[in-house]
C-alpha cells in the first residue's frame, strides 16, 4: 500500500530530480523514494562509522610504530654520544682552539651533507634491519 505525500522543493532541486530520473529512466517518485530511504537507513551511518573506526585504528597503530621507532633512534643516538664522549680523551689547553675550529668546520660539512641527503631522499639507514624484528616471545630476533 502506498500513501501520497505532497512536498515543496526548490525549483532547482526538482529540475535535478527530473534530470536524474531521465538519465536512469525511472520516475521522479522513484528517485525521491530512494533518496529518502537512503537518508532513513541506519546502515549507511553504521557503515560510515565502521569505516572511520577502522581507519582511525590503522592510523593509531601506525603512529604507535612511528613513536616506537623514534624512541629507538633517540636512545641509539644518546647511547652513541655517551660512549663517544666517554672514549674521547681530554685535550690539552693549547690544542683546544685548533680542535674547536676543526670541530666547527666538520660540523658545517655534516650539516651540508645532511641537508643534501634529506633533500634528495637518500638515507644511510637500512629499511629492513633483521635485529629489529620481534620474535614471538617479544625478544628481538636476528633471523630474517
Amino acid at each position: 500500500m502506498r500513501d501520497r505525500l505532497n512536498v515543496s522543493l526548490p525549483v532547482a532541486m526538482i529540475s535535478q530530480i527530473g534530470d536524474l530520473a531521465a538519465r536512469r529512466k525511472v520516475t521522479r517518485s522513484a528517485v525521491v523514494e530512494a533518496a529518502v530511504a537512503s537518508l532513513l537507513s541506519p546502515d549507511s551511518a553504521e557503515k560510515t562509522e565502521a569505516a572511520l573506526t577502522r581507519r582511525l585504528d590503522r592510523l593509531t597503530r601506525h603512529m604507535q610504530r612511528q613513536e616506537r621507532d623514534l624512541m629507538i633512534a633517540l636512545e641509539t643516538h644518546a647511547l652513541f654520544i655517551r660512549f663517544w664522549l666517554g672514549q674521547m680523551p681530554p685535550l690539552p689547553t693549547e690544542a683546544q682552539a685548533a680542535a674547536n675550529a676543526l670541530g666547527q668546520e666538520r660540523f658545517a660539512r655534516f650539516l651540508d651533507t645532511l641537508g643534501r641527503r634529506l633533500s634528495q631522499g637518500r638515507s644511510f639507514i637500512p629499511l629492513d634491519i633483521p635485529a629489529m624484528r620481534q620474535a614471538p616471545g617479544g625478544e628481538a630476533s636476528s633471523q630474517p
